[in-house]
C-alpha cells in the first residue's frame, strides 16, 4: 500500500511545503514547519460566508463625533486595573498563559461578577464538558443564574446558541479548540484559529457583545498559532507564574483602551483567584530580616509602587568558571553590574559564583533596580547585612555613575507607608523630591559611595 503524502506547514504563516526545511522560505521563523495531512480532494472546502462591506462614507476627522469608552468593572479590582478601568462594550480580548496558571477559574469569577450586576454571559467551552464546568463552579462559588454553558467547539452551532441568547458578555475556551465544519483543516491550525477569530471579531464590533479568548501558548510562552491573532484582537493579556507557587501576575502585552504597563497581582486559593490589592505588604511579610545579601527595592508597575525583596548569594567557587544565575533579573545585565562592583568598587568576585533571586516570582526589568542589586550582592559578598528599614534604588552606568531614576517621589511615599526609615536615592533625585515624613534621604553619586553608607 503506498504511503500518504504529507505536506509540511508553517504554525506562523500557514506556508506549505512538500519537504521539511529548518526555516521557514516566507516569514523566516525557525523549526515551525509542522508535517499535517493534505485536505482530501473528495471533501472540497466550501465559500466561507463573509459579511458584505459596510458602505460607510469618508469623514474628515472633525466631522467624527467624539464618544467616551464607557466601560464596565468586572467586580474584580486586579482585572479591572490591567484592562484600564473595566470591560469596553465590543472588545475583543485574548487571555494566554500556561496550563494550569488559572485562566479559566479567573474568567469563570468574572463570568460571575458580571452576571450577578444583571448582564447574561455566555461561557462556551471547547475542552470541557458542562458537568466539569459545573463542579469548577461549585468550588468556586459561581451561582448566577444569568450565567450560561455551552460545551460546543463547532462555531457553526456556537453561532446558533449565542444569537439565540444575545449575551452581554462571552468567554471563548479555547480560541485553538474552535473549528469551522466547512474548513477541512483540523483545530488549532491557522487558518482554523484565524477565521475563527475573524468571526467573533465581527459578532463583537457588529453586536457590542464584549468577548474573552482565552489562548493557549507555547513552550516558548507565546500565544499558539499564527501572530496575527494578536493583532486581531484589543486586548492581549498574559497571566503568569509557577503552578507550583501561589502568586500569579496579570500583565496587558496590548491594550487598544489603556496603558499596557499595568500589572495585576492574584494569589491562588482553593476558592479560587484571591486579588491582592497591597502587594508591598504581601511581598515582604516572609522577608528574612538581619541576613547578609537582602535588600529592598521600590519598584514601578504601570502607576502602581511595588515594594519587592532582591536577594542575593556570593560563595566562594568550586570549580574554574564561576556561576551566574539570576532568576527574576536579566543575565546580561547581571553580568554587567558585577563587571561596574569589581572595577569601580573594588568587590573581587572574579571568584565567586553569584546568586540573585526577586522573591515573589516578579521579573525585574527597569534599570532602577541596579543599585539595590549591587547593595545584595555586596552584602554577601562582605557578610555584611543591609539594615531592615532601609531601602534602595538607582540606575549604575559603566563609570560606576548612580543616574537619576522616574517617579522617585511616589517610590518614596510608598516605602513610608510601610514604615522603612531610610532610603538609598541618586543625587540628581534627592535634590528634586520632598522627602516624605519619617523617611531619611541619602543622594549618592557613586557606587561606592552608595556601598559606604549602606555597609559601613
Amino acid at each position: 500500500m503506498a504511503k500518504e503524502k504529507t505536506v509540511y506547514r508553517c504554525s506562523e504563516c500557514g506556508y506549505e511545503t512538500p519537504r521539511w526545511m529548518g526555516k521557514c522560505p516566507d516569514c523566516g521563523a525557525w523549526n515551525t514547519l509542522v508535517e499535517q495531512a493534505p485536505a482530501k480532494e473528495a471533501l472540497p472546502e466550501r465559500a466561507i460566508k463573509r459579511q458584505p462591506g459596510t458602505g460607510a462614507q469618508a469623514l474628515r476627522l472633525s466631522e467624527i463625533p467624539e464618544e467616551g469608552v464607557e466601560r464596565v468593572t468586572t467586580g474584580i479590582g486586579e482585572l479591572d486595573r490591567v484592562l484600564g478601568g473595566g470591560v469596553v462594550e465590543g472588545s475583543l480580548t485574548l487571555v494566554g498563559g500556561d496550563p494550569g496558571v488559572g485562566k479559566s477559574t479567573l474568567l469563570l469569577q468574572a463570568s460571575q461578577q458580571l452576571a450577578q450586576g444583571g448582564k447574561r454571559v455566555l461561557y462556551v467551552s471547547g475542552e470541557e464538558s458542562a458537568r466539569q464546568i459545573r463542579m469548577r463552579a461549585r468550588r468556586l462559588g459561581v451561582t448566577s443564574e444569568s450565567l450560561f454553558i455551552l460545551s460546543e467547539n463547532a462555531m457553526d452551532a456556537a453561532e446558533r446558541r449565542w444569537e439565540e441568547l444575545a449575551p452581554d458578555y462571552m468567554v471563548i475556551d479555547s480560541i485553538q479548540t474552535m473549528y469551522r465544519p466547512d474548513m477541512a483543516s483540523a483545530p488549532g491550525s491557522v487558518s482554523q484559529v484565524r477565521e475563527c477569530a475573524s468571526q467573533l471579531m465581527r459578532y463583537a464590533k457588529t453586536s457590542g457583545c464584549a468577548i474573552f479568548l482565552v489562548g493557549h501558548v507555547t513552550k516558548e510562552g507565546a500565544i499558539a498559532g499564527p501572530r496575527v491573532l494578536e493583532h486581531m484582537v484589543d486586548v492581549v493579556l498574559y497571566f503568569e507564574g509557577d503552578v507550583r507557587h501561589e502568586y500569579r501576575i496579570l500583565r496587558a502585552v496590548k491594550n487598544r483602551f489603556g496603558s499596557v504597563n499595568e500589572l495585576g497581582i492574584f494569589q491562588m486559593r482553593e476558592n479560587g483567584m484571591e486579588p491582592v490589592e497591597n502587594p508591598s505588604e504581601t511581598l515582604l511579610s516572609e522577608r528574612a530580616r538581619g541576613v547578609p545579601g537582602s535588600c529592598v527595592h521600590c519598584a514601578i508597575e504601570g502607576t502602581r509602587p511595588m515594594l519587592v525583596d532582591v536577594q542575593a548569594l556570593a560563595l566562594q567557587t568550586a570549580y574554574g568558571n564561576p556561576r551566574r544565575t539570576a532568576n527574576g533579573f536579566d543575565g546580561g545585565r547581571l553580568a554587567l553590574l558585577l563587571a561596574v562592583l569589581e572595577k569601580r568598587a573594588g568587590l573581587a568576585l572574579f571568584s565567586h559564583d553569584v546568586y540573585v533571586n526577586v522573591a515573589g516570582g516578579l521579573e525585574l526589568s527597569e534599570p532602577a533596580a541596579d543599585l539595590s542589586l549591587c547593595a545584595a550582592v555586596a552584602s554577601s559578598a562582605r557578610d555584611v547585612r543591609i539594615p531592615p528599614e532601609w531601602a534602595v534604588m538607582g540606575e549604575i552606568g559603566l563609570a560606576g555613575e548612580v543616574r537619576a531614576i522616574a517617579q522617585a517621589e511616589r517610590r518614596l511615599s510608598e516605602c513610608a507607608r510601610l514604615g522603612f526609615t531610610s532610603c538609598v536615592l541618586p543625587r540628581e533625585n534627592a535634590r528634586r523630591l520632598h522627602a516624605a515624613p519619617g523617611v531619611r534621604v541619602y543622594g549618592v553619586e557613586t557606587l561606592a559611595e552608595a556601598l559606604s553608607i549602606l555597609l559601613g
